[in-house]
């Protein structure tokens, strides 16, 4: 029994589910264990992989009973709009996952591009809102296109009340943004736009680069501005001085992102969201050890004075 072809899809499952990389990887060590210990009781009336994602999904919902959920800053309450207020920090955030250990090993555009758009930022934000089961039915149903009778039997529930489960679940995340329309390359210029534009602090060229309906969250904090105008301002607050920022490119959840230090040390990681030729929200995720995770060292990029 060979289950490791299926690692990388049921990290995503498990990422979707729970919301955090390490957490997921732990969920899918366990889905391995129960199914070593389980499989000679395997029937062969589903595939294995039915199988594992019965195994992984059920890991998942034992594991949401032992926590809230997992919700950005935007899905917590309205905006803020004075950049001056002082942050309201929180401790459990959604955390992003890097492109490399989701993405099937496959030469398929189509794989990739489907792969990656399963794990968007907004998609995991979302997903975090919904009750687990719910969160369950959404993902096996509408990303991984399993159908309904085998959702049924996955996860102990009648046809019907994944067809019910399904429908609320869709209502609640019916405003969802749709993936990016750039290209990869187009997003790799403008993430090489914006890494500049904060290494030289260029507010202006900054501004360049946001939608009027621009969104930015830091974490760990609560506060979060919305709208092109609160968002600058909140900038110009954390700009600094060209040179106390560094970054470095990367990808996570499907979308460019910068690893990032402020003066030498790790700071974390912008995930940007990128719609119609802008940058529609910045997500910083303000944890020093995702500056590694991302990118390693900041210095494979020579930025030149603006």
């Amino acid at each position: 029994m060979d289950f490791e072809p299926y690692r990388r899809e049921l990290l995503a499952h498990c990422y979707r589910m729970l919301g955090t990389p390490d957490e997921a990887e732990d969920v899918v060590q366990e889905t391995y264990l129960r199914a070593f210990r389980a499989y000679d009781g395997f029937e062969g009336r589903a595939s294995l992989r039915t199988w594992l994602y019965r195994i992984a999904t059920n890991a998942c919902l034992t594991a949401l009973r032992q926590r809230g959920r997992l919700p950005l800053p935007s899905g917590l309450g309205p905006p803020s709009t004075d950049p001056d207020a002082p942050a309201v920090l929180a401790e459990d955030w959604p955390l992003p996952i890097p492109d490399a250990l989701i993405t099937p090993e496959s030469a398929d555009p189509a794989a990739i591009a489907e792969a990656r758009d399963g794990v968007r930022l907004a998609l995991i934000a979302g997903l975090q809102l919904l009750p687990p089961r719910q969160r369950a039915v959404l993902i096996l149903r509408e990303v991984l296109a399993f159908p309904a009778t085998e959702v049924a039997e996955m996860l102990g529930m009648s046809v019907a009340a994944v067809k019910s489960a399904l429908q609320r679940a869709r209502a609640t995340l019916r405003d969802a943004p749709a993936a990016g329309e750039l290209t990869e390359p187009e997003q790799r210029a403008l993430l090489e736009r914006y890494m500049t534009a904060f290494e030289r602090s260029d507010l202006a060229a900054l501004e360049q680069l946001l939608r009027e309906d621009a969104v930015i969250e830091a974490l760990p904090s609560r506060t979060w501005f919305a709208g092109k105008r609160t968002c600058v301002a909140f900038l110009r607050h954390v700009i600094g001085e060209p040179g106390e920022w560094r970054m470095t490119p990367s990808r996570a959840n499907g979308q460019p992102a910068a690893a990032v230090w402020y003066r030498g040390d790790p700071f974390g990681v912008a995930v940007l969201t990128v719609e119609n030729g802008g940058i529609a929200r910045i997500t910083v995720f303000g944890f020093p050890d995702l500056a590694e995770r991302f990118a390693g060292e900041p210095a494979n990029r020579t930025v030149t004075p603006g």
